[in-house]
């Protein structure tokens, strides 16, 4: 969807000023925010995609004047709202109230560092070959999908370069289509495609910058020359 969560080349935001030194977390929520997120996300009843699409859709006014874990907090709770794991009564009051709802997998503490180091793999069996190959200039889609997408914005209906074959992986517009398992986990093909940034942004842009974008074969179509 075209919301402000793809803020990719996008002006009057003002320059991105890194921090020096930046600590992981910049207050003890923050870290507890981001275990209570990855304890609830190993439950299994959302995927990644799910929980991307639940940050994407809040409010615009919300999403930014929130913090990055603000966000991974107010998502969170619209996830578990929407599948009863948790009640509105139970957010205002900081109290359970309800039986808690059973859940098929639980993250166990001595089982954190393994999950965290095994991930969610999203490599798949091919079931057909890949259409574009290494060299191969293609084209973005022009497309402005209602639900989840990983295409950006600012690289639609542009022309780049393909430098790298993923394989086929989960493809995240598909990956939104059951809000409870079993989730759509059909795959496509995984491309890396460089863009040059006159490409992308005029002659004004610096013509030494190129933008790497990793794209689903779905997004792209063939450039005839």
């Amino acid at each position: 969807m075209n919301g402000v969560h793809d803020m990719g080349g996008m002006q009057g935001f003002g320059r991105v000023m890194p921090e020096a030194d930046e600590p992981l977390f910049h207050a003890p929520w923050e870290s507890r925010a981001m275990a209570v997120t990855v304890a609830m996300g190993a439950s299994g009843q959302w995927n990644i995609d799910l929980a991307r699409y639940a940050r994407e859709t809040l409010p615009p006014s919300i999403y930014l004047s929130s913090s990055y874990y603000e966000l991974w907090i107010r998502a969170l709770e619209q996830l578990t709202l929407e599948r009863g794991m948790v009640t509105a009564r139970e957010l205002s009051s900081g109290q359970i109230q309800d039986p808690p709802l059973p859940v098929a997998r639980v993250l166990k503490l001595d089982t954190v560092d393994a999950a965290l180091a095994a991930g969610s793999p999203t490599l798949r069996k091919a079931t057909s070959p890949a259409r574009y190959a290494l060299g191969q200039l293609v084209r973005t889609r022009n497309i402005h999908p209602q639900d989840h997408t990983r295409l950006p914005r600012y690289v639609r209906g542009h022309t780049g370069k393909v430098v790298m074959v993923h394989g086929a992986h989960v493809y995240p517009d598909n990956h939104v289509d059951r809000p409870l398992p079993p989730f759509n986990t059909n795959a496509e093909w995984l491309y890396t495609v460089v863009f040059d940034a006159t490409e992308l942004w005029g002659e004004a842009a610096d013509p030494q910058v190129q933008v790497s974008v990793d794209a689903w074969e779905p997004y792209l179509e063939e450039v005839l020359l």
